[in-house]
């Protein structure tokens, strides 16, 4: 019998507050044992090598011996734990609260569909020392069989909630399990409804709840589940916004029918569910990112959808200025947070790209950032946010020979360009190009790599991911793990082949485990000067398969759980976790001697005012001296300092319907756009937005220096465009107007009603004045449909989580996962 574990990560979650962007650190890590050999691929690989891997350019990387007295005390801080007599097939891990060293672990296995038993069964465990020693806490829920989709629910401070397997039939709700100590007491709870999903928490107020229940009704609670109400019905999805604002789409008629999307209504609650106020018509799917609310609209049943933004809690919004696209074309929102968007906008037919556009800090105006963007035939995006330095993000396009190359930014989306070579790696003669290209979703999806790239906020710099070297990302190439420490400018070769990998003790430590397909693990790897150097240590003498790595959130933890499990005696395998505690092998505390000053986004050798300016300032981190063997420690925090720059061309994008110059960094006007008189409608009016082709990268604070020629300018005018039915502040008024150049013509056509002799004259006197404007006048722009097809692909149906980059995978046939 062979046995598979196929890992399951779980997104970093974006939560917003009113005033600041709160992130919850990843909390879960989810294991499976499987019954099967390699899975079928939906779709080959996109590589132009051969079919047999092969060994990139070697590259050379220290070695260290582990003294017998270390040795010895990692033999002392080693705990392994193995649990007997369980034979659940599905395993979550669970941290609880920040620095509590709760951990909670659901083991489940389901029964076949083929069999007449219901349900299936589970048991929950509990460590309070960080998992080296777990403890059956199954009586506290009395050996309920909790659902496997719905996992642990934790939220803020120490709060957790079970939900129970309960059939639909002869029950009037479903059955919860909280607690508010982390899991020593639970609380049993029948609910009046049944859940269709968990159960989501408030940002910041575990007591506040808000779930969906399976008859399409939206139920809060305000004491942590004691008791609910119901608020509304006919609801689709439902996201938290800013404070408690709490955003959902619903039916016209309280039913939610799937055939009935694009005929929804976005409402708000600003109280809990005591008062309500529509925001718009004819909705598809909504979601909330950042500090933006967004959502699609279809005007017409014949029409494509379009999008519109708000950075108000709906209050006032405004349709995207996005180029037109056909009804073939899906559309992703990547990443975002209160200054900007990222979104992909798919290429017409099955290319498996798109182009990349990047937003204003209103979420309205967009700027092409890269064409050939890398959606492979499973929506996967390599899109990643490098959380380490600020305003690095990495990617992968496909470009036009059909082969994948990875490009990196770091100055959110402003330019992009290719990485450099890993300073320890040489290519030879025979490769034309040699870069470092970064597998990333696409790759872990075909299971060429395990992990996708790693960085964190507290490891200031530090970056580590799977790569091969050369011309383009090759599949047929054994992937090595490369590490940067200063934010992606510069790479070395690290480890050969593939590892799982985490980042300890903010930065200090850092563990790796090779990847086996079908053998079993022993070692564990460790480094302290960011993947200089490296030390091997035998964890345990009995090998079992590896299913995963698990720390604690947050980069703080000085300790690592290694899972897996081994075959026993009879056959059937025993889930194991050895945990290696690194706290008693480093034990000095860092002291100033071994910090440095570092200037981000410095080149060597730079000396110029403009050395280390991204963003339009330059910060100064103090972290970690390389050298250095020391514990940051959990009261570690990031201390840097920052002064603002002159701007600078590379502090500003090109504008809608602008695009770079082949040769020089111009902001040159598109052609499809040339010669047209566009106009926007903002808030209810139009807006006639006069622009030199440049505008500032959203977040970016420079001071004097370069600026465009011409300033923008705004003229407003009365709104065109039909404003939503529902939204009071866009009313329009039974007077007429005639303020375009279109119907005054037509009005001096009416008032003339003569002569051909005289109608050519009035005309060719508009075009010479026509001509004259355009002269002497900077272009304008206006709002352009997005016009999507009727396809599954965009924001999640549980967006009360609003997952970031690399995250949500987007779905043929909906909006349903905008949030990639």
């Amino acid at each position: 019998m062979i046995w598979r574990l196929v890992i399951l990560n779980v997104l970093l979650v974006l939560l917003q507050s009113a005033e600041a962007e709160v992130r919850y650190p990843r909390r879960t890590a989810a294991f499976r044992r499987e019954e099967s050999r390699e899975r079928v691929r939906t779709r080959s690989r996109r590589d132009s090598g051969t079919s047999r891997a092969s060994h990139g350019p070697p590259f050379t990387s220290c070695r260290l011996p582990l003294t017998p007295a270390e040795h010895g005390v990692l033999d002392d801080n080693t705990h392994e734990t193995g649990f007997n007599g369980d034979d659940g097939s599905y395993v979550i891990l669970t941290w609880v609260g920040d620095g509590t060293g709760v951990i909670l672990v659901l083991s489940t296995i389901s029964a076949p569909i083929d069999t007449f038993l219901n349900g299936g069964s589970s048991r929950l465990y509990r460590s309070t020392d960080y998992g080296k020693s777990f403890h059956d806490i199954s009586q506290r829920i009395n050996n309920t069989f909790i659902r496997e989709e719905f996992g642990v629910s934790v939220g803020p401070g120490s709060s957790v909630i079970l939900t129970a397997d309960t059939p639909v039939v002869d029950h009037p709700g479903g059955i919860i399990f909280t607690s508010m100590d982390a899991g020593a007491t639970f609380k049993f709870i029948q609910l009046p409804f049944h859940l269709a999903q968990p159960i989501t928490y408030h940002f910041l107020n575990p007591d506040y709840l808000a779930a969906l229940s399976i008859d399409g009704s939206l139920w809060l609670s305000l004491d942590f589940g004691a008791k609910w109400t119901k608020v509304h019905d006919g609801v689709h999805s439902f996201s938290w916004g800013a404070g408690i604002n709490l955003f959902f789409s619903c039916s016209k008629v309280d039913t939610v029918d799937a055939d009935e999307r694009g005929d929804l209504q976005l409402k708000r609650t600003k109280d809990l569910g005591k008062t309500f106020t529509s925001i718009h018509e004819d909705v598809y799917s909504f979601g909330y990112i950042g500090a933006f609310l967004f959502f699609s609209v279809m005007e017409d049943t014949r029409s494509p959808r379009v999008m519109y933004f708000s950075s108000d809690q709906g209050d006032t919004f405004s349709r995207a200025l996005l180029p037109s696209a056909s009804t073939e074309q899906f559309y992703s929102i990547l990443d975002g947070d209160e200054d900007m968007l990222f979104l992909h906008v798919d290429n017409p037919g099955d290319t498996f790209f798109g182009t990349m556009y990047t937003s204003d800090d209103r979420g309205i105006l967009f700027s092409k950032s890269l064409e050939r963007h890398l959606f492979d035939g499973q929506r996967k995006s390599d899109f990643t946010n490098i959380t380490s330095l600020r305003g690095v993000y990495l990617t992968n396009k496909l470009d036009k020979d059909g082969r994948i190359r990875s490009v990196i930014s770091f100055n959110r989306g402003g330019t992009w360009r290719q990485l450099s070579k890993p300073e320890n790696v040489d290519c030879g003669e025979e490769v034309k190009s040699c870069n470092l290209h970064i597998h990333g979703e696409h790759s872990r999806n075909n299971r060429i790599v395990p992990m996708l790239p790693l960085s964190e906020p507290t490891a200031v710099g530090l970056v580590i991911a799977h790569g091969t070297v050369g011309d383009a990302l090759s599949s047929s190439q054994h992937p090595d793990v490369f590490v940067s420490s200063d934010g992606g400018y510069n790479w070395r070769g690290t480890l050969k082949g593939p590892h799982h990998y985490s980042i300890l003790d903010s930065g200090g430590l850092i563990v790796a485990v090779e990847a086996q397909r079908e053998g079993q693990v022993k070692t564990i790897k460790f480094s302290t000067d960011e993947g200089r150097c490296w030390k091997s240590y035998n964890f345990t003498e009995q090998p079992f398969f590896f299913a995963g790595l698990a720390s604690e959130p947050g980069t703080k933890a000085m300790s690592v759980s290694v899972w897996g499990f081994r075959p026993e005696d009879d056959g059937q395998p025993m889930w194991v976790a050895v945990t290696i505690d690194f706290q008693s092998l480093i034990t000095r505390e860092c002291d100033n001697r071994d910090y440095e000053e570092w200037l981000a986004h410095s080149t060597v050798g730079g000396a110029s005012d403009r050395d280390g300016c991204v963003l339009g300032i330059k910060e100064t981190y103090r972290r970690l001296k390389t050298q250095s063997v020391c514990r940051n420690g959990r009261s570690y925090t990031v201390v840097k300092k920052q002064s603002p720059c002159p701007c600078t061309r590379e502090d500003y994008l090109c504008d809608y319907g602008y695009h770079p110059h082949v040769n020089t960094s111009e902001c040159v006007r598109q052609p499809s756009t040339a010669n047209k008189t566009l106009e926007a409608c903002l808030n209810g009016e139009e807006d006639e937005l006069l622009t030199a082709g440049y505008r500032k990268v959203p977040s970016d604070r420079c001071e004097g220096g370069f600026t465009p020629q011409l300033a923008e300018q705004t003229v407003i005018r009365p709104c065109g465009v039909k404003p939503s039915p529902v939204s009071p502040a866009r009313s329009t008024s039974p007077v007429t107007h005639f303020d375009t150049l279109r119907e005054r013509l037509v009005l001096i056509l009416v008032c003339v009603g003569a002569g051909v002799i005289v109608l050519v004259a009035v005309i060719s006197a508009f075009l010479a004045v026509r001509r004259v404007m355009y002269r002497n006048r900077t272009p304008t722009y206006r709002f352009s449909n997005l016009q999507l097809q009727d396809d599954h692909n965009s924001i999640t149906a549980d967006l009360e989580s609003a997952a970031s980059s690399n995250g949500t995978a987007c779905h043929q046939d909906s909006d349903d996962d905008l949030l990639q």
